[in-house]
C-alpha cells in the first residue's frame, strides 16, 4: 500500500493539516514540519477538493522524505471545520494519544512539536499556541506589530463577548488559533471535536474552545508554541475588515479562500 494512504497506526502525536489549492505554499509547510526537533509524529493532510497541484506536491514530497510519516486523505464536504475534523478523527481512529493542527499556508517553528508535548506534560488537555505573521510575505515590521496587537485585542474582547458567556463553563474563554492548537485525543472525542462547518458559517476553532470549557479547566495559551501564519487576508481585505470577519462575520467578502 502507498505510504500516503496507509491505514497503519499513527505516531502518538498526529497533526492534521487541511489543504485546499495550496500549491504555492504547502511545500514550505511540509519543510517546516520536516525540520521539527521532535520528529515523533504523523502528518495527516486532508485534501478538501483541490484543483491545483497540491496533492501532487504532497506525493512528491513524501517520495523525497520516506522517513516522514505522511498520510493523505480526502474530504468532499467543503469547509475548514469538516476538513480539520476529518484529519483529527483520523488520528483518533488510528491510535493517536495527542492531536495537533496547523494549516497548509503556515510555518511551524522548529520546536513546535517539542513545546506542544511539554505543554501536555504540564497537564494541559488543550493547548492554544501563539500565532505570528509570516516574515516572507512583504509585511513591514510596523504592520506585523499592529497585527500582533490586533490578536491581543481580539483575545481580550473574546473574553467579554456575549456569545462566549453562559452557564456551564468551567473557565474563561480562550481564543484558539485553528492553525496552531493541540488537544488530547480523549478530550477531542468527548468534546465532539471541530463542528463540520464552513468557515463562512462558523469559526470552528471558537466553537471547539467553548465546547472544551464545559468539560475541563486544563486548557491555556502557551506563547512558546509558535506558528507563523499567512497574512493573505489582511493584505487582501485590510486589518479592519479582517478583524470584523474573524469577530462575527460583520465583513463578508465574496471569496474567503484567498490564494
Amino acid at each position: 500500500m502507498n505510504a500516503l494512504h496507509s491505514t497503519a497506526p499513527t505516531h502518538p502525536l498526529s497533526i492534521a493539516v487541511p489543504v485546499l489549492n495550496e500549491e504555492k505554499l504547502i511545500r514550505q509547510t511540509l519543510d517546516s514540519l520536516t525540520a521539527q526537533r521532535n520528529p515523533d509524529f504523523t502528518v495527516v493532510l486532508v485534501d478538501n477538493g483541490s484543483t491545483d497541484r497540491s496533492c501532487a506536491i504532497v506525493a512528491e514530497f513524501a517520495a523525497a522524505h520516506p522517513g516522514m510519516d505522511l498520510r493523505l486523505v480526502h474530504e468532499a464536504q467543503k469547509g475548514t471545520g469538516a476538513a480539520a475534523d476529518t484529519g483529527m478523527r483520523f488520528g483518533v481512529d488510528h491510535g493517536a494519544t495527542w492531536l495537533a493542527r496547523t494549516d497548509s499556508d503556515c510555518l511551524a517553528a522548529p520546536d513546535w512539536t517539542e513545546k506542544i508535548m511539554a505543554a501536555f506534560d504540564d497537564g494541559l488537555e488543550l493547548v492554544a499556541g501563539q500565532l505570528v505573521p509570516r516574515l516572507d510575505e512583504g509585511v513591514s515590521a510596523g504592520e506585523r506589530r499592529l497585527m500582533l496587537l490586533a490578536v491581543e485585542v481580539a483575545s481580550f474582547f473574546g473574553r467579554i463577548r456575549p456569545g462566549n458567556k453562559g452557564e456551564g463553563y468551567q473557565g474563561p474563554y480562550q481564543m484558539l488559533p485553528g492553525c496552531n492548537m493541540a488537544i488530547t485525543a480523549d478530550l477531542y472525542r468527548r468534546s465532539g471535536g471541530f463542528p463540520r462547518t464552513r468557515i463562512e458559517d462558523l469559526h470552528e476553532d471558537r466553537a471547539l474552545s467553548n465546547q472544551v470549557r464545559k468539560l475541563t479547566r486544563n486548557y491555556g495559551l502557551r506563547r512558546n508554541v509558535v506558528v507563523y501564519g499567512s497574512s493573505r487576508r489582511v493584505k487582501a481585505w485590510g486589518l479592519k475588515n479582517t478583524l470584523a470577519w474573524y469577530a462575527d462575520h460583520r465583513y463578508r467578502p465574496e471569496n474567503v479562500d484567498i490564494r
